[in-house]
């Protein structure tokens, strides 16, 4: 594995038990200026997995907790006057940093998930007819909870289709729970990690040696023709955009990358086509009862789709 992207596992490490393939995959969306959906069930770590991506990071990392009452100018800030020089005045608001959390994103209302939309699309704010650049790397790190639908807001397609991948934790086992009770018994291990064993400039030049790995063309059209099933099968409504096969292949780039190959094998696509793909597809009423989940039918596509040789 590639030692830098080794370094930075490690810290995470200190901090998260176990979830080896949840952290290569927000890896892997960093290195692909990708955002990340996190949904799980309360208490299982997201919110502390993404603070020790961000620690481990030297960069700005800001919070929101997203609920139905957060105003836009919460996400973009706002212009107000100086009263020392009577000019207009620039707020930062929270997306003005290197690393978003945007915790219950869909307890967000409407108006708020769209000023969220130009942030991670466009990478700035326009505001008042000014466009703020954001820092780069920016990412957004949204968590959701699948189960609590009370008081919450169905997240639109076009913004699910801004996610680079939609990933989940899951319960540790016994002998990691073990683990974790015994390190957040004195504290908390957040703490654990006191300073950033990166800096924004080593994951700016890291992606630009993502962007290096080459991809023959036989995987190129393996990717196509996974996406192009999707379009023409009786088991959805809606299928991939260009969007999901650009973000496929780009993972499969990263992939590559952090196991240390200049060119893309089919392996890399087939290991993150499920994450980065399933959240962009909607099931007919065919597919639900054929295969319940959106992951479910992109694995089997996946599976039964002949490989390159």
């Amino acid at each position: 594995m590639n030692n830098n992207v080794t370094i930075l596992k490690d810290s995470i490490a200190k901090v998260i038990v176990g979830k080896d393939d949840t952290v290569n995959k927000i890896i892997i969306a960093l290195l692909c200026e990708g955002h990340i959906l996190l949904e799980d069930v309360p208490g299982v770590g997201k919110t502390q997995l993404l603070t020790a991506l961000s620690r481990s990071i030297g960069g700005k990392f800001n919070r929101i907790q997203l609920t139905p009452d957060v105003m836009p100018s919460d996400i973009t800030g706002f212009t107000g006057i100086d009263r020392r020089t009577g000019e207009f005045v620039y707020h930062d608001g929270a997306a003005m940093c290197n690393f978003l959390l945007a915790d219950e994103i869909n307890r967000a209302s409407p108006k708020v998930q769209s000023a969220l939309l130009e942030a991670m699309e466009e990478y700035q704010i326009s505001l008042d007819g000014v466009t703020h650049k954001l820092p780069v790397p920016f990412m957004v790190m949204a968590t959701q909870n699948p189960v609590e639908t009370y008081g919450t807001y169905h997240l639109p397609e076009a913004q699910m289709d801004r996610f680079f991948m939609k990933l989940s934790m899951g319960y540790p086992d016994e002998l990691e729970e073990v683990s974790i009770l015994e390190r957040t018994e004195n504290y908390n291990p957040i703490n654990n990690i006191v300073n950033p064993v990166m800096t924004v400039q080593d994951v700016c030049r890291f992606r630009d040696e993502v962007k290096r790995v080459s991809v023959a063309d036989k995987i190129k059209n393996y990717i196509i023709k996974l996406v192009s099933l999707t379009r023409n099968s009786r088991y959805t409504v809606l299928g991939i955009s260009p969007r999901g096969s650009i973000a496929l292949y780009k993972g499969a780039k990263a992939m590559a990358y952090v196991y240390e190959r200049e060119y893309v094998v089919p392996e890399d696509v087939k290991s993150i086509a499920v994450s980065v793909l399933s959240h962009r597809i909607i099931l007919s009423q065919q597919g639900k009862n054929a295969y319940t989940t959106s992951e479910a039918y992109v694995k089997n596509l996946v599976d039964t789709t002949e490989i390159p040789l």
